[in-house]
């Protein structure tokens, strides 16, 4: 990437921090509201951190295609497709041994990653064969038409759970049996159809880190970076009128509102570490944002490795591991709540020690 942005660094190790917190708590029960998701309609802090991470990737793919002039050409085009395939193919090895016994035919097709490996592909060569102002009104177009199909396709009320056109999509594609159950019902909050707006939060990271480059004074760019981002929050939300802001859909408004505060983040992260040089507080969230995805998927199969354990307690019989360590340790420690969330802040500290023991001995697992 030539010259590293420590700050997007930072925020990409803030951002994986935050999904270890909110995806690993001691008890689903006990989970303070900032740190929930909504349910349906509506965008909480936790909704906020997925898109982070793919507007995060989209600045630093601007970087990362520097070397190649940004222009597509064999040698790229072979290293999109083969981060693609890994990305996926790690995501399908999750949702393999999620299965933990149940039958092949019940697997998730898509998920976190998939939809990670699909906006990242799609996202890399739109912006390698298309000029910056195809660029711009392919984000439009995505973000419109996705709001047309939704509004025209849907059944009923076109932006509710049983009635949208993504569960329809998926469903038809993809087969019922391969989407989860949510609120009892077969839904994909990150399927196949609604990652086709994610794309548009990567390509709007790629325009991004392009304004940043080409900003000749770059004591202007964290004025600029909060302007657009405001302005992105209140297009979000008026769009939100007429296409609810909603992660589960990932709506065009949902697109826009969390582009806009992932730029008004940014815009203090590059203020205060780039402009003003204080870099030194930032070296704990460098060691998780030089290996986003290897110590996302780390901790993703640990915390299902405690849920298969088994541990014995008297009067209970056996228990996950991952309960027995909330129940017996932070629960009498500190009480259901609070437990909850020491819980799984002693997860993030766990893999921050292991990200921090390979950022020092500078072991960068590309992925």
């Amino acid at each position: 990437m030539g010259k590293r942005l420590v700050s997007l660094d930072a925020f990409r190790g803030l951002t994986i921090l935050l999904m270890l917190i909110v995806n690993n708590p001691g008890s689903w029960d006990y989970v303070y509201p900032p740190l929930r998701h909504a349910a349906w309609h509506g965008c909480t802090p936790t909704d906020m951190i997925f898109p982070f991470f793919l507007f995060i990737m989209g600045v630093a793919m601007w970087y990362s295609f520097k070397k190649y002039n940004n222009s597509i050409n064999w040698d790229v085009s072979l290293k999109v497709i083969r981060r693609t395939l890994l990305i996926f193919l790690i995501g399908t090895a999750i949702n393999l041994y999620a299965l933990h016994g149940a039958p092949l035919s019940s697997v998730r097709i898509m998920g976190v990653l998939p939809r990670i490996a699909l906006a990242y592909g799609i996202a890399s060569f739109m912006v390698l064969v298309f000029r910056t102002v195809y660029i711009k009104a392919g984000v439009v177009m995505i973000l419109l038409a996705y709001w047309a199909a939704l509004a025209l396709l849907g059944k009923g009320d076109p932006f509710s759970l049983e009635g949208n056109f993504v569960r329809t999509f998926d469903t038809f594609l993809l087969g019922e049996n391969h989407l989860p159950m949510y609120l009892g019902i077969r839904f994909d909050m990150s399927g196949l159809f609604s990652t086709i707006p994610s794309v548009a939060h990567v390509l709007f990271g790629y325009l991004c880190g392009q304004l940043i480059e080409n900003e000749k004074n770059k004591a202007k760019m964290p004025g600029k970076l909060l302007l657009y981002g405001v302005l992105a929050i209140i297009g979000g939300k008026l769009f939100g009128i007429l296409f609810p802001i909603n992660k589960l859909l990932w709506s065009s408004s949902f697109v826009l509102y969390t582009t806009g505060w992932a730029m008004v983040l940014l815009s203090f992260f590059y203020w205060f570490i780039d402009i003003r040089g204080c870099k030194k507080w930032t070296k704990p969230l460098l060691a998780y944002g030089m290996n986003p995805l290897f110590i996302y998927v780390l901790a993703d199969f640990w915390a299902r490795l405690l849920g298969r354990i088994e541990v014995p307690v008297e009067g209970i019989g056996k228990i996950p591991l991952n309960q027995w360590i909330y129940t017996q340790l932070f629960v009498p420690l500190a009480g259901n709540m609070i437990g909850s969330l020491l819980f799984a802040l002693h997860l993030g500290l766990l893999f921050w020690l292991i990200a921090w023991i390979m950022y020092k001995k500078r072991w960068f697992i590309k992925i």
